[in-house]
């Protein structure tokens, strides 16, 4: 899904390149056992008014917000500044971090696992805003055990999401092409759905006309690769998450899906890529007929032309296997560095913006599922795409599972590897094989590399 409440997609990109704090980046500390949120006395700046330093996008947390939490609490004046993951680690590595700070559930094991982001548990534990109860699992990729995201502390909390494997189309191209429309309730094979995508494929001249499919190739393979292999029952990394493995016989699948679609040209790829790197514009001309995006790709067709938005519909996230999956590629939200000198001043920030007001407006928007479950009931629900979106939506529910998320590599690198070898295998320069040892050798170097650094 997208960063913020509007159709600018390529922040999100920026994230899956690698914003999230690399392992092999310029803070080499080793592990550190993270601050106790509750200790830590919130910083004064003099006239007893704590000067809160937030580092958030300001399209997301905007002068309206700020000027409301300000006036709801007037002892604290937020110091907003862009978000920079650049500036970030900078601010990280000389020990005076911001006190807030954007980030993604997906990828934060490595945050984590370094000691830079304080347990949120003690202010969770005592909140009557934020309660665990009320966290829906997307928040569970937030935390760590000191071995593995899912369990232990809660490091972060999410703001809004999607289940990002899910499936939009447009009926109208499927009646044109003579298909019958994809299920609102039961997902299709990622075979069927290949097969689907090559009859609803329109070329002419020499040119397609109308792509059957798209998977946002072009913001990387990470997420889709995941959810095959997944959904086969297989997994990424070994136990303690230092090695993978992609010469399984689930990944090899997953792989192989991935080279045919590129090849079959029914879907934008590295073969064919997109000028603007995302398939909403050429989804919102009707020259694509599905495409695998999250429930935040709803909020683009509240103002469509109508005849779009009458065909608009959302489908469950396919399968590989016997096991549904309905994963968040990322999970957009923010955490607090464990040096923060206003924790508690920090906490209530979080409070407002991940429980109220704020929240509730996104909730209502369409842009994005929210992260508590006290607020699903507020997802729009008055056109009748937007209707049958939330029933799907809340039927994934059920299947959410955390993407694997290891602390010693990136999901930047993952993309840089198999961006490179997927392709050169549908160039057909390497055999599959090759580039399934290919990318398995890369990414365990990185690993080593990541834990030699942790510790």
């Amino acid at each position: 899904m997208p960063d913020g409440p509007t159709p600018g997609l390529f922040s999100r990109r920026r994230f899956l390149a690698g914003s999230a704090l690399v392992a092999g980046g310029a803070v080499t500390a080793p592990l550190l056992s993270a601050c106790d949120a509750g200790t830590s006395g919130s910083g004064d700046s003099g006239g007893g008014t704590t000067t809160l330093t937030v580092m958030y996008a300001s399209n997301e947390l905007t002068k309206e917000h700020i000027a409301d939490f300000e006036s709801k609490n007037p002892g604290i004046k937020i110091t907003l500044i862009e978000n920079d993951d650049t500036r970030l680690n900078a601010m990280l590595a000389a020990g005076n971090p911001p006190d807030f700070v954007r980030g993604a559930a997906v990828g934060s094991a490595n945050n984590n696992a370094r000691g830079l982001a304080a347990s949120l548990d003690p202010y969770l534990d005592k909140s009557s805003v934020l309660k665990k109860d009320d966290l829906l699992p997307v928040n569970d990729s937030w935390r760590w055990d000191g071995k593995q995201i899912g369990a232990g502390p809660y490091y972060g909390i999410t703001k809004d999401w999607s289940q990002d494997a899910t499936l939009w189309y447009n009926r109208a191209l499927f009646a044109q092409a003579k298909v019958e429309p994809l299920s609102t309730t039961e997902p299709v094979t990622y075979d069927q759905l290949l097969e689907i995508a090559r009859k609803l494929t329109v070329e002419k001249d020499g040119k397609t006309v109308v792509y059957g499919l798209g998977i946002e190739w072009q913001w990387g393979l990470y997420g889709p690769l995941c959810s095959m292999i997944l959904s086969q029952g297989g997994s990424l990394y070994n136990d303690d998450l230092t090695q993978t493995d992609l010469t399984t016989p689930q990944a090899k699948r997953a792989l192989r899906w991935l080279v045919d679609l590129a090849q079959s040209g029914a879907a934008p790829s590295s073969l064919s890529p997109l000028a603007d790197g995302a398939d909403l514009s050429t989804f919102m001309a009707k020259r694509m007929a599905i495409s695998q995006d999250g429930y935040w790709y709803g909020g683009n067709f509240v103002e469509a032309a109508a005849d779009l938005k009458a065909n608009i519909r959302m489908a469950p996230a396919p399968v590989m296997g016997d096991k549904r999956v309905s994963p968040c590629y990322a999970g957009q939200g923010a955490w607090i560095p464990a040096k923060s000198k206003n924790k508690d001043a920090a906490w209530k920030l979080m409070e407002y913006f991940m429980a109220g007001s704020p929240a509730q407006e996104r909730a209502k928007s369409g842009w994005g599922m929210p992260a508590l479950k006290s607020l699903l009931p507020l997802m729009p629900q008055e056109l009748p795409y937007q209707q049958e979106a939330f029933q799907t939506a809340q039927a994934e529910l059920a299947h959410n599972v955390p993407l694997p998320d290891s602390p010693y590599v990136t999901i930047g690198n993952w993309i840089t590897s198999l961006n490179q070898y997927v392709d050169q295998a549908a160039r057909k320069k390497i055999t599959l094989d090759v580039a399934a040892q290919k990318i398995t050798d890369d990414v365990n170097k990185l690993l080593k590399q990541g834990k030699d650094r942790i510790g």
